[in-house]
Parts: C-alpha cells; sequence; structure tokens
C-alpha cells in the first residue's frame, strides 16, 4: 500500500472568504496564502454548515450536518457516539495533535471544554487568548516565559480595536510554533495536526506592528445600501444597532466611516499576522523532508459580516460574507496546482476527501462528497453540488432563531422558522444580496419552488445511519 500522507489542517475563526490577495482582495498582505493557492486547489464557493462556531466544526470534523451530529448550537456537546476525523485516522495508525480551539463544547464561564474520544494524543488545548481557564495551554505556555496575557494586552485601543498582544507573545504564534515543534517530533509515522488559532475572531486586536502596515483611509466602506432594511428581516435591523444585539457591546449604529475602516485594517492585519506562521508551518515541512507527502489545508470555520449589510460579528445571517469561507488544499505532485475551482461545495466534504487520500473506507454516517476527483484534475473544477445548505439553531446571540439557508448558483432561500420572515435573492442580478424578493408579489413562482428545494435539502441531511437491514 502507498505510503499515507501526513495532513497539516490550518483552520482560523471567522475568516471570510474574501481574505486572500491572490483570489482578489487587492488591499490585503497574504503571500504565503497566495503561494499555497499557486501550489495547489482554492475552492472559491466553500461554504460553511453553519454560520457559528460550534456546529460549523462538529459538521466539518465528522463530514455530517450540525442537525445530523445533535450539536447544533455554540453552548452543546458533541455527542459521545459521534466519530470525528481525527478519531478515524488516529485508528488508521496516525499519531493526532491539536493546538488552539476545538470548541465542540461549552467554554463559557470558565468551564473546560468536555472532550470525547477524539483521537488527539497531543492536545493543546486554548480555546481563545484570555487566562479564562488553568488548564489553557496558551497562558500556561505565557507564564514559563515570565509574562502573563493582561500584562501584554495593555496596548492603546478605541471603542472597535486594540493593540493586541506582540507577535512574539501572540496565540496564533504559540499555535504555529506548537504545529512546528510537532512537525519536527514526527518519526516517520503518518500524522494529522489541527492548527486552530483564535483569529481574526473579535475583538479586532492584532499585534500593533502588523496593525501599523494597514492605512484605513486607503480601505474601502463595507457594503451597504440606502434604504435595504425595509426589506430585511428584524434580525438585521436589531443587529444594525448592536453587534450581537447586544446594547453591552459595541455599538455599530454609532460607527464613523473612519472607526468601519479601522476595524477592517485590523481585521485584515490579523490575517497578515496568520499568513506569516502559515509560511512558517510550510517552510518547517520543508526543512524536514516532508512537504511532499503532506496534505495541506487552509480553511475557517465561518465567515465575519464586518459591516457589510449595517451588520459586524456574526448571528443568524446567511449573507455570502457569514457562510463563505477561504479553503485551499495543497498536495505536491498529487493534486493540481494553480487550480481556482469554482462549483458549490460544502465544509462537510474535506472529512470524506481526506480519508480517500489516505485510501481509508469513508463511514457510511459520513454525509460529505469527495472532493478528489477536482483535486486530481479527473472532474470539471465547477461542478460539484447543486446547491450548499447551511443552518442556524438558537444560538446565544439570538435566541429562538432558527434559520436555514438553501443557495444554488442563481438563488439564495433563507427561512426563518416558526416566523412569516425569510430572504430570497436573484443572485446572478443581485450579488450583493440588497434586494430581498421575500414578499415581492412577482416573484411568489420562484418564491414557492425554492421553499420546496430549501425543505427537500433539509429532509435529506437527515442521518444516513442506522443502515436498514431488510425489506420490514
Amino acid at each position: 500500500m502507498a505510503e499515507k500522507p501526513n495532513i497539516l489542517w490550518i483552520c482560523t475563526d471567522q475568516q471570510r472568504a474574501d481574505t486572500i490577495g491572490a483570489l482578489g482582495n487587492s488591499h490585503i498582505n497574504t503571500p504565503n496564502l497566495d503561494a499555497l493557492a499557486a501550489q495547489g486547489v482554492a475552492f472559491t464557493r466553500a461554504y460553511c454548515q453553519s454560520p457559528v462556531c460550534t456546529p460549523s466544526r462538529a459538521s466539518f470534523l465528522t463530514g455530517r450536518y450540525p442537525r445530523t451530529t445533535r450539536c447544533r448550537q455554540n453552548g452543546q456537546a458533541m455527542p459521545a457516539t459521534e466519530k470525528l476525523i481525527s478519531r478515524i485516522l488516529a485508528d488508521a495508525g496516525y499519531t493526532c495533535g491539536l493546538a488552539g480551539k476545538l470548541h465542540l463544547a461549552t467554554c463559557a464561564n470558565g468551564v473546560v471544554e468536555k472532550r470525547i474520544d477524539d483521537g488527539y494524543e497531543v492536545f493543546d488545548w486554548s480555546h481563545h487568548p484570555q487566562p479564562d481557564w488553568p488548564e489553557n495551554a496558551y497562558t500556561q505556555w505565557l507564564a514559563q516565559q515570565g509574562k502573563s496575557w493582561e500584562e501584554l494586552y495593555d496596548g492603546p485601543s478605541t471603542p472597535y480595536v486594540k493593540h493586541g498582544v506582540p507577535d512574539e507573545y501572540h496565540q496564533s504564534t504559540w499555535c504555529a510554533n506548537r504545529a512546528i515543534d510537532f512537525i519536527r517530533e514526527q518519526k516517520g509515522a503518518p500524522w494529522f495536526f489541527s492548527f486552530n488559532c483564535f483569529a481574526p475572531h473579535h475583538p479586532f486586536d492584532p499585534p500593533a506592528d502588523y496593525l501599523a502596515r494597514y492605512n484605513p483611509d486607503e480601505l474601502p466602506l463595507p457594503k451597504t445600501r440606502p434604504g435595504e432594511l425595509d426589506t430585511k428581516t428584524t434580525y438585521q435591523q436589531l443587529d444594525s444597532q448592536y453587534a450581537h444585539n447586544d446594547p453591552g457591546s459595541y455599538d455599530v449604529a454609532a460607527m464613523t466611516d473612519a472607526d468601519k475602516r479601522e476595524v477592517t485594517a485590523a481585521y485584515y492585519a490579523m490575517i497578515e499576522h496568520i499568513d506569516e506562521g502559515v509560511g512558517r508551518m510550510i517552510a518547517a515541512l520543508e526543512a524536514t523532508g516532508q512537504l511532499e507527502n503532506t496534505i495541506i489545508i487552509f480553511m475557517s470555520d465561518h465567515g465575519e459580516m464586518l459591516g457589510d449589510h449595517g451588520i459586524y460579528l456574526k448571528g443568524p445571517h446567511f449573507y455570502e460574507e457569514a457562510v463563505r469561507v477561504p479553503l485551499i488544499f495543497s498536495w505536491p505532485k498529487q493534486f493540481k496546482t494553480k487550480l481556482q475551482a469554482d462549483c458549490l461545495m460544502e465544509l462537510v466534504d474535506i472529512a470524506p476527501t481526506l480519508l480517500g487520500a489516505a485510501g481509508l473506507d469513508v463511514p457510511e454516517a459520513m454525509q460529505g462528497k469527495s472532493l478528489l476527483p477536482i483535486l486530481r484534475g479527473e472532474s470539471d473544477p465547477a461542478t460539484h453540488r447543486p446547491h450548499v445548505f447551511s443552518e442556524y439553531y438558537n444560538a446565544w446571540s439570538h435566541k429562538h432563531s432558527y434559520g436555514t439557508m438553501l443557495r444554488t448558483n442563481a438563488h439564495k432561500m433563507i427561512v426563518y422558522h416558526g416566523t412569516d420572515q425569510g430572504e430570497l435573492y436573484d443572485l446572478e442580478n443581485d450579488p450583493d444580496e440588497f434586494e430581498n424578493l421575500w414578499s415581492n408579489p412577482t416573484q411568489a413562482e420562484l418564491k414557492t419552488q425554492m421553499l420546496k428545494d430549501a425543505f427537500d435539502a433539509s429532509v435529506f441531511t437527515m442521518d444516513p445511519t442506522p443502515p436498514r437491514e431488510g425489506p420490514f
């Protein structure tokens, strides 16, 4: 049997798709991600299965939809009966490691995240940088350096942006360093490593020297349109006043144009800082002679509204900025290079893809569709799925909100269940999703068809297990 590939899975937190220089953003500096895209396949229409952390991560780590895993909300725990791809790989002889987030259970109120049998032999857990738990491996490391997060995190700030921890002591740097240590320690057996930094999740707090690289005056304002709110849902109307519909959060309605550009600058600076770590991890693979037999994935768990449509952060929103994420695969001499795949695909497709690349059977419980034919140049990179599906259920920022999204090439349907609210967009004529056609009488036929298609999609996310054992 051919040698199994190593897997370096780099996952950021809350990074939208349009934040890579080589893929169309002329304002951001991401040389290492640009090079990775040139050396592999970039999926330009990759969609998460939930616009918030836990259900999205539960989904792509199992290859199953959030409702199927039953880990549907932030704060819910992954059932012990679910099997992560790390567990499957460990059972196949892989050494598995993690640095940073996992977030498959609550981390609130000082509670340490509960683990299932996840297969990680090395588990350097740090949900976020703040020292909210003694078990935070990152803040333990800071203490070993004679530092504390509180003393380092004391730079100048505005109501929306803060100078964060210096690069040398930053959690993103620490995550990359732990990955590099892991890579150097391997002795030839196949391995799988999960890099899970907290950035560029809010608060917007890059290292000061990275923030200084961006001039806010040169950055565009978020995408908005006068009168847009007139046809939008109450969820959007609330979030255009306060981030997360929380008056204790920052005041979106009070932000000036300068404030908005400053936030964009900080967000881009955080991503450029991550990019530097990506370059160092790839250099470590090359220096140890492991690059040629390592699959590298770069992605994020969900997006960030960043002021588009008057919204910051996240919530029950299915705009492209919230649900479309960056996704790059690289495997020298095995996967295509310099390829931008424009097909619709879902993050549930990653797990079966990796198992197939490792020569392992894909469990019947997995619901994703392998990307290997596209990655190997054996099928059309513009065709993979006819639609993508995403879910949001009763997360803490918007209690009692239950939304599902169906996106096709031409249209997007969003249903807020238990209400008479929804969103319908003609993506060919309105790609920025400004005009909600939900209540437009001239679009009644389209609305009916899309509602039917969305209902079909939700039914077909049912758990494919247990197997049927007989006709009756």
